[in-house]
């Protein structure tokens, strides 16, 4: 227990070092906030080599250490705002671990709107977990004095406030762009552990093309990687190494932290002292070489077990495993669809538990499990790293690798080290997640090498979830994986598992992935032309259930919903002639497809997407037969009526998704209506938020209507329904500048098509293909999410004014 550590004969001398301060009554917390400015750069830059001052401010007195991230090749252009800004965000990431402690935070550099709220968003996440698993949860390395804080329930955890002091001078130097990737091409965030072999292994069997990316931590964490990095460096293309001195960074900023035990490094423990907020370290050190190669996908190796949702003492939490959970990768996937960076993140583990990971890895690929290392304890024996063979870890893999059939000593146990860590299980079990635990302690009882204690051994019983595929909504859906690459490592997965199961209504069933509905289903961060039309439900689904469209929802689903959310999208269309090569409902079907994608892409809790209006204001088109039109008075009543009925039922922010240009009058109308009426939020997107850079892929200039960008678009998604033999150039020629509606000097105004174009079209199809309707589908889906995600986080007076 903490009390007991007040007999550690040097607490006493530090327990009232100066400069602590004394528990204010009325702010809990504020006996944390030690550190009156942190502050982070500038980063220098050189082609292959970032550093940036970290300096300190407490009491007066200032420190100052740098970090810095070595690249083996050039990754950096020293004079270029991208190179810059992704400088300043890489250098930013070890600053968020220490939100508790700080008045301020200064981020000096090149940081756009979504670099700042990113920023904020993972530093307030990562200063609630630290504050529930470090201080409220037992800590070896704390002070007596800081042992009781009360469990507080706050808005908001950090004490730092941010700034940012360049950005209002230098943010016109930020533009946005797309950063073109090839999703063929998977850098995986490598190590010694199990998880990043397996995943190498997986990918390289079906055939793509790998980059093992290895953080080399300074000190003695770097060991663990040391086997795997030198055969990988030796036989295996494309791997890469980056040196960084984050260590450094945390020990020292933990001395400047006056409720740590100053003899932390002597300490034997499992657990950092403090940080919390560590992989992303590594991680965005991966992200220039992702740059300059064009990789589109970045795998972290993470298990079922790492996606965690749960309350200490009411305060709901990620137990300490943010930074290896879905979530994080869902976050870090929208924050670079945010930046235009076209990268994806995922791990193609989550549906496997540690045990069935380990026996694939052993089973499948014993060339790549002779180089696991998971012990942060190992010591050098001759050309080989070797484990402790007594902490957690290594009782932990020695019991795994028993219990299927692996042998320790290829990893380099020795049979003494073998014999305690049994010994060790049995008495102190391990960390791991309970069905795991007690699998695993039941298997090496039954094979006869561990006695447990005879309570704890009736108690024991095989769990034989734990050694399935577990496909769970949250945890470890199948679409958390990329469509192309799905079927062949199920295919995998399954011939070593014992079989499958999907959770529903609290209990485990048996399931088969390969025939369910959902392995076709597209992921969420990625366009993928095969089976991605929106699809209403028609039967329920065990695995994905579409939580977020409103009309799927149940009245007490829906009442459930509207208490975790706030935020509605409200897909228009219109039901009019598109030229002969294109359907009738182009515009309808893109607000809904937008919509859709946009909401599913976008963090828990989802915005809600109400049921598509098909039709539009579309009588410019009448003289086209199929085309169906609704006057403005009737749209925009509809939709006030609409926007006046999701305000009732507790929506403070409506986004209108218009797919139709000629709605746009009465959409703003309605809208402006609603705001008075209503005091809610009302906005109208007809493609403002991307249309700039839209503009730059179109070749065709006055591409207004069924033309190079929506056949594109089609093309992409839709390709069995655009009929190119039928496509021809029609671009019509104005009398005046003025009067044409591409030009950024024209004015409004309105005219019958078929006056225009005898063909409907304005525009030049033949010039579509799908690659340009891939790039111009995600830059829509970028804006929006980004939008979105703003509206979502920020209450409605907020929304007047700079959050930071």
């Amino acid at each position: 227990m903490k009390q007991n550590m007040l007999k550690d004969q040097n607490l006493a001398e530090v327990s009232g070092r100066s400069g602590y301060q004394e528990e204010s009554l009325n702010e809990p917390l504020k006996v944390l906030e030690v550190i009156d400015k942190l502050s982070v750069g500038p980063v220098r830059i050189e082609k292959n080599r970032l550093s940036a001052p970290y300096k300190v401010l407490r009491n007066g007195k200032e420190d100052q250490i740098d970090l810095v991230y070595k690249f083996e090749e050039n990754v950096f252009t020293p004079n270029e705002d991208e190179s810059q800004n992704l400088a300043n965000i890489i250098a930013a990431q070890v600053a968020l671990n220490y939100g508790l402690f700080c008045k301020k935070i200064v981020f000096h550099g090149l940081f756009d709107s979504a670099d700042q709220k990113f920023l904020f968003d993972m530093m307030e996440n990562t200063a609630r977990e630290i504050f529930v698993k470090k201080f409220l949860e037992e800590n070896p390395f704390l002070l007596p004095e800081v042992f009781n804080l009360p469990p507080v329930r706050l808005k908001r955890y950090s004490r730092a406030k941010l700034e940012f002091p360049a950005v209002e001078m230098e943010k016109s130097k930020i533009k946005w762009q797309i950063w073109e990737t090839d999703k063929k091409k998977h850098a995986i965030l490598s190590s010694g552990g199990k998880d990043s072999l397996l995943s190498f292994g997986l990918l390289s069997e079906i055939g793509k093309e790998v980059h093992p990316i290895f953080i080399n931590e300074s000190g003695r964490h770097w060991f663990t990687a040391v086997n795997a990095y030198r055969y990988f460096k030796d036989n295996i293309p494309n791997t890469a190494r980056v040196w960084i001195n984050s260590d450094r960074v945390f020990a020292w900023m933990l001395r400047h932290l006056p409720f740590v035990r100053p003899d932390f490094a002597s300490l034997r423990s499992d657990e950092y002292p403090i940080r919390l907020w560590t992989v992303a370290v590594f991680l965005f050190g991966a992200i220039p070489l992702l740059r300059k190669r064009n990789i589109g996908r970045l795998l972290i190796g993470d298990e079922f077990d790492t996606t965690i949702r749960t309350s200490h003492i009411g305060i709901t939490h990620y137990n300490g495993l943010y930074d290896q959970s879905r979530y994080f990768d869902n976050a870090l996937s929208r924050y670079y669809l945010s930046k235009g960076w076209l990268v994806s993140q995922f791990s193609i583990i989550r549906p496997l538990s540690e045990m069935l990971i380990e026996k694939i890895l052993v089973e499948r690929y014993p060339h790549l499990q002779m180089q696991q290392m998971s012990c942060h304890a190992t010591h050098v024996e001759g050309e080989r790293i070797k484990p402790c063979g007594k902490c957690e870890k290594c009782r932990r893999i020695v019991g795994m690798l028993i219990a299927i059939g692996g042998d320790p000593k290829v990893c380099g146990y020795t049979d003494v080290q073998i014999k305690n860590c049994l010994k060790d299980l049995a008495k102190l079990g391990v960390h791991q997640e309970s069905a795991g635990e007690k699998h695993l302690l039941y298997s090496l009882s039954k094979k006869g090498v561990i006695e447990l204690p005879g309570k704890k051994q009736k108690k024991l019983s095989e769990n034989g979830i734990v050694m399935k595929l577990r496909i769970d909504q949250e945890k470890s859906p199948i679409d958390g994986i990329p469509v192309n690459i799905r079927r062949p490592l199920f295919n995998i997965y399954l011939e070593h598992a014992s079989g499958a199961v999907v959770r529903k209504d609290r209990k485990w069933i048996e399931f088969y992935p390969l025939e369910s509905e959902s392995i076709h289903t597209p992921y969420s961060f990625e366009m993928d032309t095969r089976h991605s039309a929106p699809k209403r439900s028609t039967k329920e689904s065990h695995v994905e259930r579409k939580i977020y469209l409103w009309g799927e929802l149940s009245w007490p689903e829906a009442e459930k919903r509207l208490k975790e959310v706030d935020l509605a999208l409200l897909p228009v269309g219109a039901i009019e002639q598109h030229g002969p090569h294109l359907p009738l409902d182009t515009d309808a079907f893109d607000a809904e497809y937008l919509a859709q994608r946009v909401a599913k892409a976008c963090s828990t809790p989802k915005p809600l997407v109400l049921p598509l209006i098909s039709y539009g204001v579309s009588y410019h088109h009448d003289e086209f037969k199929g085309t169906i039109s609704i006057s403005n008075n009737t749209l925009s009543q509809l939709v006030y009526e609409i926007g006046m009925s999701t305000a009732k039922n507790g929506i403070k922010k409506l986004l209108i998704i218009n797919g139709h240009g000629g709605n746009s009058p009465a959409l703003n109308h309605a809208a402006q209506m609603i705001n008075r009426d209503a005091h809610i939020f009302v906005a109208v997107d007809t493609g403002e938020t991307s249309d700039v850079d839209i503009e730059e892929i179109a070749e065709t200039p006055g591409d207004v209507h069924a033309g190079e960008i929506e056949t594109s678009t089609a093309l992409t998604v839709r390709p069995h329904l655009v009929k190119m033999n039928k496509a021809s150039k029609l671009v019509p020629q104005f009398s005046s500048r003025y009067l044409d509606f591409s030009s950024k000097r024209g004015i409004l105004w309105y005219a019958y098509t078929k006056k225009l174009s005898s063909s409907g079209v304005m525009g030049d199809p033949t010039k579509a293909d799908p690659e340009k309707g891939r790039k111009i589908w995600k830059i829509m889906i970028a804006h929006l999410v980004a939008l979105v995600e703003d509206l979502k986080s920020m209450s409605l007076e907020e929304l007047y004014q700079k959050k930071y």
